[in-house]
């Protein structure tokens, strides 16, 4: 699943892109993703600018000129493609591949021009796109009750420690809890975990503001190194140039359960453990 690195790649893409641009033909594909798709109501966004596009969690935000937006949700295998009038495609991030892309699962297709038009495309169909007035999108059910951004300042020490009091609860599971703070996955959960030298099992109660202050940092650092390699794909490519750029390159614990830990002189191996349905990896011996 896409999580804040990958969708915010996106974001960056498609704003690069098709801001301050139109689509002149929305045509559907199919009768539902996750929700029923409302055909009759996505018509009011034709050939109105589309004046802003951004990410709120896992979520990405298209704002209209006539104060509508869409709201998508990529959710499994979700993925926007751009597409020219020669039928090439080109990628809106490094977390899929072209060549695993089937026009066979393409549900939405936002035609831009004669020479250019986004796909979305959903194998599981998990995703979602909804069409709602701007002025009620940070009130929708999806948003309203999300945390705040990891990378933002409102995720410091005073908020973590104000808002883990007599909880009871392990760290790795109060950091995927969505409105503890949002945007955060399974994958970079784990690595800001190992970076900060901290069990995934151990009780947010047994941690000290000290390792709170390195758990935080290494959080955003993480993060903010896997936007610059275009986010993380767990299958290896490289792009038309054959230039690598995939942040899984540089997992630390995250499906490396079995081989070495990478910490400098640390013999151990890393585990793999299931918490809340998730695999957790760690070592055992650097991380307490």
């Amino acid at each position: 699943m896409p999580e804040l690195p990958e969708v915010e790649v996106v974001k960056r893409s498609l704003k690069k892109r098709i801001k301050n641009l139109t689509f002149r033909k929305i045509s559907i594909f199919t009768e539902k993703l996750r929700y029923p798709i409302d055909k009759k109501a996505l018509k009011k966004i034709r050939h109105e600018k589309i004046i802003k596009i951004y990410r709120r969690s896992k979520y990405l935000i298209f704002n209209f000129k006539n104060s509508f937006s869409l709201l998508v949700h990529l959710g499994m295998t979700g993925k926007f493609i751009f597409q020219n009038k020669l039928k090439a495609k080109y990628r809106t991030s490094f977390y899929y591949k072209i060549s695993n892309f089937s026009d066979k699962h393409n549900h939405i297709k936002f035609e831009i021009n004669k020479n250019l038009s986004l796909i979305y495309n959903d194998v599981r169909k998990f995703g979602f796109i909804k069409l709602l007035k701007t002025s009620n999108i940070k009130n929708s059910k999806h948003l309203k009750f999300l945390g705040p951004e990891p990378l933002s300042n409102k995720f410091n020490v005073n908020f973590f420690l104000k808002n883990i009091l007599r909880r009871k609860i392990n760290i790795k599971n109060i950091l995927m809890d969505q409105k503890f703070v949002s945007g955060l996955g399974n994958i970079y959960v784990n690595e800001a975990l190992f970076l900060s030298k901290i069990n995934p099992n151990r009780s947010v109660k047994k941690i000290s503001v000290k390792e709170i202050k390195l758990l935080i940092k290494m959080i955003k650092t993480v993060l903010k190194k896997s936007i610059s390699f275009g986010g993380s794909s767990i299958k290896d490519f490289k792009d038309s140039t054959g230039k690598s750029g995939n942040f899984q390159q540089k997992f630390y614990v995250y499906d490396r359960d079995g081989l070495q830990c990478l910490r400098r002189n640390c013999t151990s191996t890393i585990k793999r453990r299931k918490l809340s349905n998730r695999s957790s990896f760690y070592c055992k011996i650097c991380q307490k």
